[in-house]
């Protein structure tokens, strides 16, 4: 597999097909191998799979932002790369989506201890998208239509590295645009890609099904949904992920 290039404030580091990134670069950054702007990626050639570790210095709320910078900075890389035709969105919290169906997801962890402000060590963000199937099927492309990939969704063959490497320059772009202008334009470019924006949805959560109009997210990134009774409920970003207050991996 030919090497991802970087931006310069991002270190990549490489693990096997075999390997999660994401659970690498959190044991990395827990034993403090890793700090601010390393990247782990896998050079698996099917999917991307990368996660960047950070060390904010905003409180936990805040830090949690940095979930709905990865999944635009994403959205822009993946769109430079596949036909305009194909579209690519997403299903709050964190699944991503192709025309409709999942294609992958952005996870999230960080660290339980805080610093002196109050902010977490430590966050790991994680991308994962599904290029193509790389073990035979049973069922056709369109018959599992909960999940696709970028292929079946006719992409064309996409090279992870060139992907790779073309979300990490999204990805920092992003997050000096979030440090300057806060969490305004990134909430505003989420909210285009949403899938079910201002329609009625119907969500399967930690709590069970909810339905109602989505409305949009707040500052916090919980899910505000207008239910039947006329009433507005904000959904939990961190109890959607399994975050308890004081932070924990998820």
């Amino acid at each position: 597999m030919n090497e991802p290039s970087f931006p310069p404030l991002l270190t990549g580091h490489a693990v096997d097909a075999d390997d999660d990134p994401f659970e690498r670069a959190c044991a990395g950054a827990g034993a403090a191998e890793f700090g601010a702007g390393d990247l782990v990626w896998s050079r698996a050639l099917d999917r991307i799979a990368m996660a960047l570790v950070m060390e904010p210095d905003v409180d936990r709320q805040r830090s949690r932002e940095m979930i709905f910078v990865a999944m635009v900075a994403c959205a822009d890389a993946v769109g430079a790369n596949i036909p305009p035709e194909i579209g690519f969105t997403w299903l709050w919290p964190t699944t991503l989506r192709a025309n409709g169906a999942r294609v992958g997801q952005v996870r999230y962890a960080e660290a339980e201890s805080e610093a002196e402000d109050g902010a977490p060590e430590w966050i790991v963000v994680g991308i994962e998208i599904i290029l193509f199937d790389a073990k035979p099927r049973d069922v056709e492309p369109g018959q599992t239509p909960e999940r696709t990939t970028l292929f079946d969704e006719g992409t064309g063959e996409i090279e992870a590295h060139e992907l790779i490497s073309s979300i990490a320059r999204h990805w920092t772009t992003w997050i000096h645009r979030w440090d300057g202008d806060g969490f305004a334009p990134v909430h505003e470019n989420w909210l285009f890609r949403a899938d079910g924006h201002k329609e009625t949805v119907s969500l399967e959560t930690r709590e069970g099904e909810v339905t109602g109009v989505f409305l949009g997210i707040d500052e916090a990134g919980n899910l505000l949904l207008k239910e039947e009774a006329g009433s507005t409920r904000a959904l939990s970003l961190a109890g959607e992920l399994g975050l308890a207050d004081g932070g924990q991996e998820a």
